[in-house]
């Protein structure tokens, strides 16, 4: 059994295809999906799907990308939707730095701060865990921003990038990290060193899709049931067996978002 704890089933290339989709996943022994949302319309048809799948789950939140574009009245319809039971985790939130345009950078940042706060203080206020999405040259601002709230949530570094010293700094700090499928790409020499190296039970497993499809399967759109060749490919990496890998994703994947029926 596997849990993909990140994917995005309400974008364009899953419509009218869920079904077909879920029987895919089920047949790799992917049984659970965080579907996520990444921005309030996003994230109201995340729940949507999930409502109609009992193996699917929702996780809310607007995207860093998208705060210096969105109206702020925007994140009360979030905290509305974070009500629902289904609804298990903040996010994707955080900061995205990477390929910034050449004007009004100050503004963006400030905007992805700003939103990033709000997502933090829904978090606390419902009690959930936090999806972080963190890119480009912005980790210390990131924990920076999330140091209020310590203690009062834990977080999951999706689709990780950072150096084993971070994953270890992250670990220490009582987060997670979570691998996509660049794990077995050819050049996913730091991904693979921390997948090697860090510690069972403070990772998990995840597809991002329809991005990122892990070899074989690279340059097709990405779907969960792919979830198996990535934690295939950490098994490898820790010469462990696949079942262990297995146990121990889904034992975390459990805790962090502590599913309900």
């Amino acid at each position: 059994m596997l849990t993909d704890s990140h994917a995005h089933l309400d974008f364009p290339e899953f419509e009218g295809q869920i079904d077909a989709v879920l029987e895919r996943a089920a047949q790799a022994g992917v049984t659970r999906i965080v579907t996520i949302g990444t921005t309030l319309e996003s994230s109201r048809k995340a729940l949507e799907i999930a409502e109609k799948h009992p193996q699917i789950y929702a996780a809310v939140g607007i995207h860093p990308g998208s705060a210096h574009e969105t109206d702020p009245a925007d994140l009360a319809g979030l905290r509305e939707v974070a009500a629902h039971p289904k609804v298990v985790a903040i996010g994707e939130t955080g900061l995205d730095y990477y390929r910034l345009p050449e004007t009004g950078v100050a503004e963006i940042k400030a905007a992805q701060a700003r939103f990033f706060t709000a997502h933090l203080e829904l978090a606390a206020e419902r009690g959930l865990n936090v999806c972080i999405h963190q890119r480009g040259e912005c980790f210390q601002e990131t924990l920076a921003l999330m140091e209020p709230f310590a203690g009062k949530f834990r977080a999951v570094f999706h689709c990780f990038g950072g150096s084993p010293a971070d994953a270890r700094r992250l670990v220490a700090l009582g987060h997670l990290i979570s691998f996509t499928g660049i794990v077995t790409f050819k050049n996913g020499h730091l991904m693979q060193s921390c997948a090697a190296s860090i510690p069972s039970g403070s990772y998990m497993v995840e597809t991002d899709s329809p991005y990122l499809a892990p070899v074989p399967f690279r340059g097709k759109p990405c779907e969960p049931a792919f979830t198996r060749q990535t934690a295939e490919k950490i098994a490898d990496l820790r010469g462990e067996p696949l079942e262990r890998v297995a146990a121990d994703t889904e034992a975390a994947a459990s805790a962090f978002f502590r599913f309900a029926s």
